[in-house]
């Protein structure tokens, strides 16, 4: 999952390109680097020969983020080079430095905003937390504000409609002037000053609700413990009388467990219901003000679907051909469900991810438990660091940090570093759980990678939250199979940002769009299931996905909705899931995708077809190759979100798929035959 500084910004935050190269980072291994395993196995960081760690300094090494105050001081410095940045734009003569400056003015923001993204939900500290949102907070309202200021706007105008400059510009400079003008517009760039003051009005309100809609899905419900049966409260945090419900215990062997947890923690919240309904319409007014159908229309603009119509057609199609084969699954879960519960055979809806997983493991014969202590977490990125060793030249060294630049003791520092180029950037690996931490696998961009102004390159800065077991006394962090097909996931995101060296940082890395910035993460979980690469057994795509897909779109669709969110979770579940409403829930309240992702959750789907199809066409066959490994980084990685996502399929594909081509590989996924392939050894 991706995460960071996702608010529509400014043409002037646009997307960047490939430009002139930048001067590499040339750096020999480092003394205060040390083998990437020994650092993840270990209960504290290993003390490193010439390490800084006796240096202080703030957060990710930003001195003035050394204190919760220091978020103040480094968004005026932030908002008074954004200024100084507006008005050189304003009075630049048309030509590439218009571009450049417009770039300059992103990264300038968005170091504060993306960096204040993550913190504002990670850090175990309630201060630097609240500094952090209300930093996000003041700077998207001035991004909002930008996205609809005329005279910015204007610089742009003059320079794509002077024939002679636009004709000089390589095609991606030109493109990408064009992908700013296309920011402005969706702004509404294009209203008179009342409604542009409306759609700013509207974007902050929007910007509002979804931090307080993401708060309350991920809030834990109460219930007085006498409630449930004695023999299962176990399962729950207490507190005083009451029991704590944070998650659906989807894993857990006890149907009773299950079933509890569902009926709690999805019960509705007249709060959560109201924000959901606001976001919705407000989202739906900003669309329309702005001259677009739907919300869907104006959030699937560039993306490869390209609009709600194709997205239809494919969850559609997908459903017809998945139909018959889910019934067979259902059935075949609920003869296993009838063997342990003869009184209460009915497949529920708490019931499908234990009873899915339950059946891939009788399916291969496999017990998932008797896997785990053969892939420590150090282990397994040793094998990571050997497979983009191998395949992209590329090697990870933990690098010991300074005081103060992490947010919790048990954070590691890697180092990104090619054979040839040198450090290419660093990855914060959160991997822990802890108190008040989100139980949610995700990639932030802290720092966009771009060319700067001196020649040299800004180096990227991301961070990987997981939310894994801490190590024991005696063994260290032991991860099932579904762990380390989310570790590879979520890595695959950070190789994407490390590799896509744009030359603007707007469209550095995973800044792209979203139906395609997944495809190098879920490509990841193809090497994860591959035996040849860690002698894993493969899981395949869930069906519930079509469901969420289908969903979301409904929600973004035509408004005002002719049911209630609950009425159309209830409709489009039994007609696409296949499994029953349980009364008195609302699942909807607790599906924080539908703010970093709104109208484009079916983009986890679209991704895994366009990843199956890579897998298939140019790894399967042998996962090291390091030739295709170069072609993949040179076609679809290093480009950022600087190119149509269309376009980076067909060079690495050589062809353009059809909406039946995505279909078909996500059908061929499900084919026995290609799972036994990747889990036979």
């Amino acid at each position: 999952m991706l995460a960071g500084c996702r608010q529509a910004l400014p043409a002037a935050l646009g997307r960047a390109l490939r430009g002139r190269a930048a001067r590499p980072c040339r750096r020999a291994v480092s003394t205060s680097w040390c083998p990437v395993g020994a650092a993840f196995d270990a209960k504290q960081q290993p003390q490193l020969r010439g390490s800084a760690a006796g240096r202080e300094t703030g957060l990710f090494g930003v001195p003035e983020l050394s204190c919760p105050e220091g978020f103040q001081e480094a968004q005026d410095k932030a908002l008074q080079e954004s200024e100084q940045l507006v008005q050189k734009a304003c009075s630049t003569p048309p030509g590439p430095e218009t571009v450049m400056t417009f770039d300059q003015l992103s990264d300038s923001l968005c170091r504060v905003a993306d960096l204040a993204d993550f913190v504002k939900i990670a850090h175990p500290d309630f201060a630097f937390r609240e500094a952090a949102e209300e930093a996000c907070r003041t700077i998207g309202t001035v991004v909002e504000k930008l996205n609809t200021d005329v005279e910015l706007c204007q610089s742009l105008r003059r320079l794509l409609a002077d024939e002679m400059v636009m004709s000089s510009l390589d095609p991606e400079t030109r493109r990408v002037a064009e992908l700013f003008m296309f920011d402005f517009e969706i702004s509404g760039i294009h209203l008179d000053e009342e409604k542009r003051k409306k759609a700013v009005n509207l974007n902050v309100r929007i910007l509002d609700l979804c931090n307080e809609f993401l708060m309350g899905a991920h809030l834990p419900n109460k219930i007085d413990k006498h409630v449930l049966p004695e023999h299962i409260r176990y399962n729950f945090t207490a507190e005083g009388n009451y029991l704590q419900v944070a998650g659906l215990h989807a894993d857990c062997p006890d149907d009773l467990v299950r079933e509890a947890a569902y009926k709690i923690f999805l019960y509705p919240n007249a709060e959560q219901l109201s924000r959901l309904e606001e976001l919705l319409a407000s989202r739906n007014s900003l669309a329309q003000l702005v001259g677009y159908d739907t919300f869907a229309h104006r959030a699937l603009q560039g993306t490869m679907a390209k609009n709600p119509e194709t997205v239809r057609q494919f969850l559609e199609k997908l459903s017809e051909q998945l139909s018959e084969r889910t019934q067979k699954d259902f059935e075949m879960m609920t003869k296993m469900k009838m063997k342990l519960n003869p009184h209460n055979s009915k497949l529920m809806p708490w019931d499908h991810p234990y009873y899915s997983g339950a059946l891939r493991a009788e399916r291969y014969n496999i017990d998932p438990g008797l896997y785990c202590p053969f892939f420590s977490l150090g282990a397994c990125m040793e094998g990571l660091n050997s497979l983009f060793s191998q395949l992209l030249g590329i090697s990870l060294y933990a690098e010991q940090t300074q005081r103060g630049e992490v947010w919790s003791e048990d954070i590691r520092k890697l180092a990104v570093v090619h054979e040839t180029e040198g450090l290419l950037g660093y990855i914060y690996c959160d991997f822990f759980q802890r108190p008040d931490k989100p139980h949610q696998d995700c990639h932030f961009t802290v720092r966009g990678g771009r060319l700067k102004e001196n020649g040299e390159y800004q180096l990227p800065v991301v961070v990987l939250m997981l939310s894994l077991p801490h190590s024991t006394r005696g063994a260290p962090t032991l991860l099932s199979p579904g762990m380390m097909e989310n570790l590879f996931h979520e890595m695959g995101h950070a190789m994407h940002s490390m590799l896509g060296r744009t030359r603007y940082q707007h469209v550095t890395g995973t800044r792209c769009p979203t139906d395609f910035a997944e495809v190098p993460s879920i490509l990841m979980e193809y090497f994860a299931n591959d035996y040849r690469v860690v002698n894993q057994f493969a899981r395949h795509y869930k069906t519930g996905q079509v469901f969420y897909a289908a969903l979301d779109q409904i929600y973004h669709g035509k408004h005002p909705l002719e049911k209630s969110t609950t009425e159309i979770l209830k409709e489009t579940q039994e007609k696409v899931y296949g499994l029953p409403y349980v009364s008195n829930t609302a699942w909807q309240l607790r599906f924080s995708h539908l703010v970093g992702y709104g109208a484009k959750y079916y983009s986890y789907l679209m991704s895994r077809a366009v990843a199956s199809m890579v897998w298939k066409q140019c790894f399967a066959q042998d996962p090291f190759d390091r030739a295709m490994g170069e072609r993949y980084r040179r076609e679809m990685l290093a480009h950022g979100g600087g190119k149509e996502p269309i376009l980076l399929v067909q060079g690495m594909l050589q062809k353009s798929p059809s909406v039946e081509d995505f279909v078909d590989a996500l059908v061929s996924d499900l084919d026995q035959d290609f799972e036994a392939f990747i889990t036979d050894s």
